[in-house]
């Protein structure tokens, strides 16, 4: 596939990434036909998930930040088919196709957008900070780069135990210049932890360009080359491209060969978070990316071209993600607000 020339600016520093060639056809290949049908339903229910949370925002039901995942759907849904059940996933605070993603019910994690008493953390974490232990999921985090140490420990916590799993942990690629990132390489390193670092770089850090923050930005994944952390930079538009990387590294970090550093070049349609005006960069970048790159548009493309379903299946698709994303919002609008002694619970451990 050819992908077209840009707009001047970063999109065309991430068409100089260098990751077209083979490594996508063989990523492609990592997907059967109901693979493929399962992570379009996912990334589908994420994008539909993240429209109505935005209009709820815009209605003034969610209140405080909230950072869309529109146009990134493909990493998460593509690192998920790579863990087993009991792995934990960790990320940052752009992180509800994260929840969904881990299997969290669609109806509670809009609660807690909401603020709501059904919500995921009893209407107290919103947006940033919710979790579910049950889904192995730990959040959810509001300090950038804190889900580096975080999802280090957790790491370090299955190695302690002796079992087999692994931690995914999320950041963003303004997170990979904070210093606890690194002091984590160094640990995970030295102790040859099962944790996969997962950059995703959607080329901006809020307002700034990657190029302008971090120096040599089109290797990140070379971020831990000097900790002895083998790094792979994978088309993060691509879901089959992501599955296949992910597959990589997680078998690598289960025969106990230490973290692996996986870059994932995406792009966010919507600005950094609901109250940002995006005005740093062009329409016309953002247009191109999403005429021409949108992971989810890439997907229906290929499964009808490979006729793993028609036209009228994925319209129904669509139609039955719609339904369970409205029927999430009626809930969490009609939920009721926590109690006052909410307040009080939960703040102290026993």
């Amino acid at each position: 596939m050819t992908t077209p020339s840009l707009t001047p600016g970063t999109a065309n520093l991430w068409l100089g990434y260098g990751i077209a060639g083979e490594s996508n056809v063989a990523g492609r290949q990592s997907l059967i036909p109901e693979q493929e049908l399962s992570a379009y339903r996912l990334m589908l229910l994420i994008r539909r998930f993240e429209e109505k949370a935005g209009q709820l925002y815009g209605m003034g039901y969610i209140g405080g930040f909230c950072h869309l995942y529109i146009g990134q759907e493909a990493v998460v849904a593509g690192m998920q088919m790579t863990i087993a059940e009991g792995d934990q996933v960790i990320t940052a605070y752009r992180d509800h196709g994260h929840m969904l993603a881990a299997g969290m019910e669609p109806k509670r994690v809009m609660a807690e957008l909401t603020g709501r008493h059904h919500g995921y953390a009893k209407g107290k974490g919103g947006s940033m900070h919710m979790f579910s232990v049950d889904r192995n999921f730990y959040g959810g985090h509001g300090i950038v780069g804190a889900p580096a140490p975080l999802g280090t420990g957790l790491a370090f916590a299955n190695k302690y135990r002796g079992n087999d799993r692994v931690c995914l942990t999320f950041f963003g690629e303004g997170a990979a210049n904070q210093g606890q990132v690194y002091e984590s390489f160094n640990m995970a390193s030295l102790w040859k932890l099962p944790v996969i670092y997962v950059i995703e770089n959607n080329h901006y850090a809020m307002g700034t360009a990657v190029e302008r923050g971090s120096a040599r930005a089109e290797e990140l994944y070379h971020r831990g080359s000097v900790f002895g952390i083998p790094g792979e930079q994978v088309d993060g538009m691509d879901v089959a491209a992501v599955k296949a990387a992910g597959e990589r590294a997680v078998a690598a970090s289960r025969r106990e060969e230490g973290p692996r550093i996986l870059e994932m070049l995406t792009y966010r349609y919507r600005g950094h978070s609901m109250s940002d005006p995006a005005k740093y960069r062009t329409r016309e970048e953002v247009q191109e990316i999403r005429e021409h790159r949108d992971p989810i548009e890439l997907l229906r493309s290929r499964i009808l071209a490979q006729g793993g379903a028609g036209e009228a299946d994925l319209k129904e698709i669509d139609r039955e993600v719609r339904a369970r994303v409205n029927e999430a919002a009626e809930f969490a609008q009609s939920d009721p607000e926590p109690d006052p002694s909410e307040l009080y619970t939960d703040v102290t451990a026993n």
